[in-house]
């Protein structure tokens, strides 16, 4: 008798259409996954002497662990097929451009929506049964932190019309400005005359730091990037790194370390433009090997389910990892979870926890993919519903911001 498992993932695979693209959404769900392992393994949560909760990180302590970081960071591949699939759905659809924007947007932005209502009124129920507003404010911090990925990437999304027409003119060599234009923010934040530099200069970097590897997946999508151009995009990507690191001094963790003076991926700098041409050439590189991997059920069933869940994985994995230690914070230092993030054992015992927060996102999601369902709209209820969802999010964005 066939497994439960072997059963379900006989279903996924007789409802895939045969054009699907597997091993685009193979590299999606493996970016996805990176996410919430990396905040995971990444973000501690150890307890002050007040018993609240706060912010700290592994790699304060361990340089040696910042290389786990350049395989955790995969936004590079997450833009890279995000462009690939915007093109391929953009060429495709019928009707005014206005028309498709709206339906991507909306897709992104009503679980963010839902996930902020959701915060603003457990902040205030979790504050009435005595949490420490540090937590709450360490919390909300940690929720919002990826929400930030959701505003760019519906930003870039609207501009799809003008990346397909510079692919269709210029090929893999329309990311090359945008990679430029990174460069010449970093010469000047961290060259020479960086005194002089106003420290919002580095605003000017996240636009083209993020959209330099969706332009690669538009023109990845329009046919413009060959195997040759992959084989460039790899070695010249893990050249650029390697000279940022070696030569000019870039921090080597690719995510924001407390206590640091710079940080490569709140704006992106030019190293994190390094990695994702390394991803880049890597993805294209792999993608026939990817594409056979997944064309069993086996496999490609847990594919489906991570693409089907992108949004909920996204928005509330961060609260799956709270979930289980603000109500620890009551019991004090428990190993991994509310202990300082210095130690080899806290890297151990963290690893045991995955599994916990993994079940809870499970849980979680079960409830919250109801937040990223289309609303009903044309009544005063569902006009009410959506106000009071857009001032509790309002309140909980000005709470976590402050």
């Amino acid at each position: 008798m066939r497994s439960a498992y072997a059963r379900a993932a006989a279903r996924i695979e007789a409802r895939t259409p045969a054009h699907r693209d597997r091993a685009i959404d193979g590299l999606r769900a493996l970016a996805l996954l990176a996410v919430p392992l990396g905040h995971w393994l990444l973000g501690g949560l150890p307890l002050d002497p007040d018993g609240a909760l706060r912010n700290a990180s592994p790699l304060a302590s361990f340089g040696f662990f910042a290389p786990v970081s350049w395989v955790l960071q995969m936004l590079g591949v997450f833009f890279l097929v995000g462009g690939y699939a915007s093109a391929l759905s953009y060429r495709r659809h019928d009707g005014p451009t206005g028309q498709w924007l709206r339906r991507r947007v909306a897709r992104l932005g009503r679980p963010v929506l839902g996930v902020a209502a959701v915060w603003a009124v457990l902040a205030l129920a979790l504050y009435g049964l005595g949490v420490p507003v540090t937590t709450l404010r360490t919390g909300s911090t940690l929720v919002v932190q990826p929400l930030w990925f959701v505003g760019v990437y519906a930003v870039i999304t609207a501009l799809t019309p003008y990346c397909v027409r510079a692919a269709a003119r210029l090929g893999v060599w329309s990311a090359a400005p945008l990679l430029g234009s990174v460069a010449v923010v970093d010469l000047l934040r961290y060259g020479p005359y960086a005194d002089a530099v106003p420290s919002w200069l580095s605003l000017l970097n996240i636009l083209p730091g993020w959209l330099f590897a969706y332009q690669l997946g538009v023109a990845w999508g329009a046919g413009r990037v060959t195997a040759r151009h992959a084989r460039a995009l790899l070695a010249g990507g893990i050249a650029l790194f390697a000279l940022l690191l070696a030569v000019f001094g870039y921090p080597a963790s690719m995510v924001g370390v407390p206590g640091a003076e710079r940080a490569n991926s709140h704006p992106p700098s030019l190293l994190v433009l390094a990695l994702a041409a390394a991803q880049s050439g890597a993805a294209v590189l792999l993608r026939d090997r990817i594409a056979r991997l997944l064309a069993g059920p086996a496999l490609w069933a847990p594919v489906v389910v991570v693409n089907l869940s992108a949004m909920t994985i996204l928005c509330w994995h961060q609260t799956a990892m709270l979930a289980a230690a603000v109500p620890a914070a009551r019991l004090g230092a428990v190993p991994g979870l509310t202990t300082a993030p210095d130690t080899l054992g806290w890297l151990a015992a963290r690893v045991a926890w995955l599994p916990v927060f993994a079940v809870l996102l499970v849980v979680l999601g079960r409830y919250a993919r109801v937040l990223e369902a289309p609303w009903p709209s044309g009544t005063g209820t569902a006009t009410a519903r959506r106000t009071a969802a857009g001032v509790l999010a309002a309140g909980f964005a000005v709470f976590a911001l402050r």
